[in-house]
This record gives C-alpha cells, structure tokens and sequence, in this order.
C-alpha cells in the first residue's frame, strides 16, 4: 500500500467513524479521537471482509463495502461505549 492509500484510509476511516456514530441511537460517552480511531479499523477490517465476500471491487461505488464498514464503526461506537460507560 503506497502512503497516498494510507491517507486516503485514514480520511475514509474518519467518515466511516462518524457515520457510525450518528447510527448509534443515543448519547455516547467517547471523544471524536476515539471516534476516528474506532472508524479506521472498521474501514480496514471491512475492506478485508467485503475482499473476501467479492464485493471490494464493484463498477461504480461499492455501497456493500461501506455497508459493511459503517456496520462495524457502529458496533465498535456502541462496544467501546458500554466499555466505558461501565467504569
């Protein structure tokens, strides 16, 4: 992956963490930096599972793949909350 691949990630990953948020119905107890963090793994770990589905590389925008990145940016918003909101 070259350093323009990288950015570009981080920037997805960013709105992936943010669109992921807002689904979470509700109020969550944990800062934008977590936010965005929690966005770029889901985007890694749901371009890894859209590959391996087959639905990565799709004619136009692949809306699978973001489906399934803003799905984990929810779940992973909704866990570190809980896991926070539990201290």
């Amino acid at each position: 992956m070259e350093i323009s691949g990288i950015i570009s990630a981080l920037v997805i990953g960013l709105v992936i963490g943010v669109l992921g948020r807002l689904v979470v119905p509700g109020r969550q107890h944990i800062g934008i930096l977590w936010t965005i963090v929690v966005g770029i793994v889901a985007a890694f770990i749901g371009a890894g599972i859209a590959a391996a589905v087959g639905v990565a590389d799709t004619k136009g925008v692949d809306w699978i793949e973001w489906l399934i990145q803003i799905g984990l940016a929810a779940l992973g918003v909704a866990a570190l909350d809980r896991a926070r909101a539990g201290r």
